[in-house]
């Protein structure tokens, strides 16, 4: 039985790569978004070591109107996860730990910690709730002398959600308590961790753990939240707040770099690699595995105030790419679709902004059937959109191309409509569709 496989991506240009045809393309996609107020932040290309594509878009303080460059520096969110457990299977090579190590060595209050090991903690199967998203963090949490402490204070209170490494459930106090594991493992902060250990090891010139808020001094970037027509800054956290589970700043660049380096074996072996990108009901060790089409790509997302960040990187091309936005009006995953789409040269129109005539809404919305294949596709709208969904699969959008053309980029779908009639393209098929 022929199945239809909807799969997507969930992840200055350099002088020699101008006369690339899908450079400028790209380029032209960020600068359509960011023209429209849907987009400003920074993308990056790595071929290898080639450098593809570097450029950003938009203000890092839109205040004084100071505009971004490929080394504005941004806060990445949970994509700080990878950078902890790639120290964490540091200290394991150098036997400072062990897989097999309970939490309870570290951290003896944390309910089930004599259960919890250093891997399910690495792999989000422990148990312990998510501070951040689990309840809010309180004003006297948040104003606490050393809020490290008021937060480890505050995930060992935490009843377990369910039994140790009987299930996959991402919070981010497992990684929280990893860096004090680091730092404890150590007897050296996270922030120096970071520097000595990844980094300086590198070559990453703009990823550091900061100390303080934004300075724009030092080309940091602010982010915002487009609203009442204009661009409006988030307010900030504080370093420690999300700490070793989302508290770093980096650039596109510099992620790529990294992801290169991980699958190089320049920072841990590769038997440390094997574990981290063994994935386990979805997650390795801080890993998500994203499809593309038949591409597997391995990486990280991550979101702190409006910064919105992805990283990920193609072991079989050695291609990596990584984009922080901070502006944030238009979905990042989306965003990633498109360039990929460009990169890999698929059919991808640009997304309209404008509401699709509901004459073309009326005139194709129904329920379509195939001879061709065992499958129902429903045409319908939603706030004005155009969507599909296949029988038994979720519903997806379709983007304009023509009057009678829409595409479906991140399944490389094209859907051509006639008289009560669809042909939908995949995959170098055609299958045709009757309106019942």
């Amino acid at each position: 039985m022929k199945k239809i496989a909807l799969l997507f991506l969930f992840v200055g240009i350099t002088t020699s790569a101008q006369i690339e045809p899908r450079v400028q393309r790209i380029d032209s996609l960020l600068q359509y978004l960011e023209n429209n107020n849907k987009f400003m932040g920074s993308l990056a290309i790595c071929e290898g070591e080639k450098l593809f594509f570097s450029k950003a878009y938009g203000f890092r303080n839109v205040a004084v109107k100071e505009k971004a460059d490929s080394n504005t520096k941004y806060k990445i969110g949970s994509i700080s996860k990878t950078f902890t457990a790639i120290i964490i299977m540091q200290l394991i090579e150098e036997k400072k730990l062990k897989l097999e190590t309970p939490l309870a060595t570290f951290f003896p209050k944390v309910k089930n910690a004599k259960q919890i090991t250093i891997a399910q903690l690495l792999h989000q199967r422990t148990g312990i709730p998510d501070y951040i998203n689990q309840d809010s963090l309180t004003k006297e949490e948040l104003n606490a002398p050393n809020i490290k402490e008021a937060i480890y204070s505050k995930i060992a209170n935490y009843d377990s959600l369910f039994e140790p490494d009987s299930k996959f459930q991402y919070s981010n106090s497992n990684y929280y308590l990893l860096g004090g594991i680091i730092e404890m493992a150590t007897k050296k902060s996270f922030g120096e961790n970071i520097e000595k250990r990844i980094c300086t090891k590198i070559g990453l010139k703009n990823t550091y753990y900061p100390t303080e808020k934004v300075k724009t001094t030092k080309n940091e970037s602010y982010s915002y939240i487009f609203k009442d027509d204009q661009w409006e800054k988030v307010a900030e956290w504080g370093s420690d707040t999300a700490f070793a589970a989302g508290a770093l700043i980096s650039t596109p660049n510099d992620l790529t770099s990294l992801m290169q380096a991980l699958f190089e074996g320049k920072v841990v072996k590769k038997t440390s690699l094997d574990a981290m990108t063994t994935i386990k009901e979805g997650y390795g060790k801080a890993l998500f595995q994203f499809p593309f089409g038949e591409r597997r790509f391995y990486g990280h997302s991550g979101g702190i105030e409006s910064f919105h960040s992805n990283v990920a990187y193609y072991p079989t091309e050695k291609l990596g790419i990584s984009l922080i936005v901070n502006g944030d009006n238009y979905n990042i995953n989306d965003i990633m679709i498109g360039i990929l789409s460009i990169y890999y040269k698929r059919p991808y129109p640009f997304p309209s902004f404008e509401k699709i005539n509901q004459t073309l809404i009326d005139k194709y919305s129904g329920t379509y059937v195939s001879k061709d294949i065992p499958l129902k596709i429903t045409i319908f709208e939603k706030e004005g959109e155009l969507l599909a969904q296949a029988t038994g699969q979720s519903s997806f959008p379709l983007t304009l191309k023509d009057e009678k053309t829409f595409i479906f980029a991140q399944a490389g779908i094209e859907i051509i409509f006639g008289e009560n009639i669809l042909e939908l393209h995949q995959g170098g098929g055609k299958f045709n569709f009757i309106k019942e």
